[in-house]
C-alpha cells in the first residue's frame, strides 16, 4: 500500500509518501541528503516497505514540497518533520534512517525527541566536525565544488550551523545505532578515504549500542550502489527492536 499526500505544517505544505503495512513494527522514517528528496530512496523503498510502514518526504523547498520561511537548519527541519509525523497520526516509536545531511537531521531528531525513536541508521552521514577536520585535507577543486552546491536548501552558513547544532546538543543515546560508511568515495585519496572511515567510526560513540558497517563497493549514494546493505541493515534493526 502506498499513499501520497500534501501535509500543511506551519507556513508551507510538505509532500509525504507512506508505503508498506502497519504490522506492529516501528515505522521507518527516512531523511535524504542535502538537496535530495524522497526520490533518493527509490532504489530501496519497495524492499523496505515489505518490513513495516515507511515514511519518506520532501523537505521544504525540495521536490513537491512548498518553501518555508524558517531558517534551513537542522533544528527547524526536525521541528517540521515532527509536525509532519504528528499530522499523519503515525504512532511512535520510529526507526530513523538518514543519508548524508539527512543523518545530521536524524541524529538531532533522536536527541530532541528521544522517547519517539527506537533505532538510528546513519548512511554515510556528515560528521559534526567535517569542516574543521576533513575539508582541510581535500584539494582546492574539491573545496570549490563543495561550496557551490549550497543553492538548493539553505546556504553554506546554515549547513555549518546545523553541524554546530548537532555537536552542541550531542548526548549519549540508549538505542541501537548502525553507522554505514561508503568505502569507495569519489575523488578521495587513500588518506582521505581512511580519514573518512575513521570519522564515520567515531559516530559509534553517540550510542552505547552501536555497530559499524563499511559498504566496500559504494560511493556516497550507498542506497544506489549497494542497496542490499541498506535493506539488510534496516531488517536487522527492525527485527531487534
Amino acid at each position: 500500500m502506498t499513499k501520497e499526500m500534501m501535509v500543511q505544517i506551519k507556513d508551507c505544505k510538505l509532500f509525504v509518501k507512506l508505503a508498506g503495512e502497519n504490522n506492529g513494527k516501528p515505522t521507518i522514517v527516512m531523511d535524504a541528503g542535502y538537496g535530495d528528496y524522497s526520490k533518493a530512496w527509490d532504489s530501496v523503498i519497495s524492499e523496505i516497505s515489505k518490513m513495516s510502514n515507511v515514511l519518506i518526504y520532501d523537505r521544504a523547498g525540495l521536490g513537491k514540497s512548498g518553501s518555508s520561511s524558517s531558517p534551513r537548519t537542522s533544528r527547524e527541519m526536525i521541528r517540521e518533520l515532527n509536525q509532519l509525523i504528528n499530522a499523519t497520526q503515525i504512532k511512535p516509536p520510529y526507526i530513523l534512517v538518514g543519508h548524508s545531511y539527512g543523518g545530521v537531521n536524524a541524529r538531532l531528531y533522536a536527541t530532541e525527541y528521544p522517547s519517539e525513536v527506537c533505532g538510528l541508521i546513519l548512511v554515510d552521514s556528515t560528521p559534526e566536525d567535517y569542516r574543521e577536520r576533513f575539508l582541510p585535507t581535500m584539494p582546492e577543486e574539491f573545496h570549490q565544488a563543495y561550496n557551490k552546491q549550497f543553492v538548493y536548501e539553505g546556504n553554506f552558513d546554515e549547513f555549518m550551523e546545523s553541524l554546530k547544532q548537532v555537536k552542541e546538543s550531542r548526548r549519549n543515546l540508549n538505542i541501537p545505532l548502525l553507522v554505514i560508511a561508503a568505502g569507495k568515495k569519489d575523488h578521495y585519496s587513500k588518506e582521505s578515504q581512511e580519514l573518512w572511515n575513521e570519522m564515520q567510526r567515531e559516530l559509534l560513540q553517540i550510542s552505547s549500542n552501536s555497530e559499524f558497517i563499511i559498504a566496500e563497493n559504494s560511493a556516497h549514494y550507498i542506497q544506489n550502489d549497494e542497496p542490499e546493505v541498506i535493506v539488510n541493515a534496516i531488517k536487522r534493526l527492525i527485527d531487534s527492536v
